[in-house]
């Protein structure tokens, strides 16, 4: 597995629906059911920190937007 920073949400998300299949497969001992288990736990853990970073991203820009419409507003 990548670094989690090198690791983008696509291929943590990919990453995640592949653990997911494993799993639910049934074939796993228990160890590698742990194992794998904490393995999704961490992708999932990226890739709501990818999610959590890209809402902020948004709400700044939608505040900048906001931001200009009201300079806009106030030249009128």
């Amino acid at each position: 597995m990548q670094d989690k920073m090198e690791m983008s949400f696509e291929q943590a998300l990919t990453e995640l629906e592949k653990v997911v299949l494993e799993l639910e497969g049934g074939q796993l001992s228990l160890d590698e059911s742990i194992a794998c288990y904490e393995k999704g736990m961490k992708l999932s853990k990226i890739c709501q920190q990818k999610l959590d970073e890209s809402e902020s991203k948004v709400a700044k820009l939608i505040g900048r937007q906001e931001t200009l419409f009201e300079e806009t507003d106030d030249d009128l």
